[in-house]
């Protein structure tokens, strides 16, 4: 088998206890084989680099034999397998065997797999899938497909009824330093951290994205240039007092905004985004850590 092929063994020996039974699967929600389903048919499941591993990942943070599922007592469980990089239960570290629950997401390295388990497995696959394909699978908030089809709408909502369109683009200042220091799980933290921070301060009329890498956009209606504006603040500021704390370590995080109008010239939404990405340039050129727009 090729090195960059994953492999799936599946066990068809009937045994007593069997994980088969129980209609469970995972999902790989962010990843090399994104919306890839691995039925679970043993009652132990393990994944890993090493080929020999029943779901192999491809990746560097990804230790040989990394983590394994398993069933005790009629229940499934995961567990971390002395891995370098450890393994992550709804973003805690697994120190021991952990009970799952159906919809719990579990780290792997790079990787993350939504658990899946019950009667209607098929339909939270599909469901899943079709999450897939409007959210971000890291981050949980839009991914930059919705949003791009999501500020289209909106530029000719805006046209036809003459009402006012922001476009908030931010990212992580330094974001390559946390990774080089702190390492990419915990890049990988700040991201969920901070989507899920703002992500609680947007209305659900606005459209919050994950634009690429550690970069966000943020759709504002109706608001008008001064609210925005403000709103951007709010944003830094929110970011800039939050305390983002990964295995006992704060990580000082900050961030920088561009925030653009649109205007009645502005017809393409690369026509909007070129605007509030060339603010945004401001604003780290500026010194960082502010809102220019």
């Amino acid at each position: 088998m090729a090195a960059d092929e994953t492999r799936v063994t599946k066990i068809s020996t009937i045994t007593v206890g069997k994980a088969a039974n129980r209609d469970c699967c995972l999902v790989q929600i962010h990843g090399p084989e994104l919306g890839k389903k691995y039925v679970i048919e043993d009652v132990e499941y393990t994944i890993g680099r090493d080929e020999g591993n029943h779901i192999v990942v491809d990746l560097d943070n990804v230790s040989r034999r990394h983590a394994r599922i398993l069933v005790r007592q009629g229940r499934m469980f995961v567990e971390d397998l002395g891995s370098t990089n450890g393994t992550y239960l709804n973003d805690q570290e697994v120190r021991q065997a952990q009970p799952l629950r159906s919809g719990d997401l579990i780290k792997v390295g790079g990787s993350i797999f939504k658990f899946l388990d019950g009667d209607n497995i098929e339909t939270q696959y599909h469901e899943t899938i079709y999450t897939l394909t409007i959210a971000d699978g890291l981050t949980g908030v839009s991914n930059k497909r919705y949003f791009l089809e999501y500020l289209e709408r909106e530029m000719g909502r805006s046209h036809r009824y003459h009402r006012a369109l922001s476009l908030m683009i931010f990212d992580i200042d330094h974001f390559k330093k946390i990774n080089d220091v702190h390492g990419h799980l915990a890049g990988d933290h700040v991201l969920r951290e901070l989507a899920q921070s703002v992500k609680r301060l947007v209305r659900r009329e606005q459209c919050f994205a994950r634009y690429g890498g550690e970069e966000f956009a943020l759709v504002m209606p109706e608001d008008g240039p001064e609210k925005a504006r403000l709103f951007a603040e709010k944003i830094r500021k929110l970011i800039e007092e939050r305390t983002f704390m990964f295995e006992d370590k704060e990580i000082p995080v900050t961030i920088s905004i561009g925030v653009a109008d649109m205007t009645a010239d502005m017809t393409e939404p690369t026509q909007f985004i070129k605007v509030s990405d060339a603010n945004l340039y401001r604003a780290k050129k500026a010194g960082r850590n502010r809102v220019v727009g």
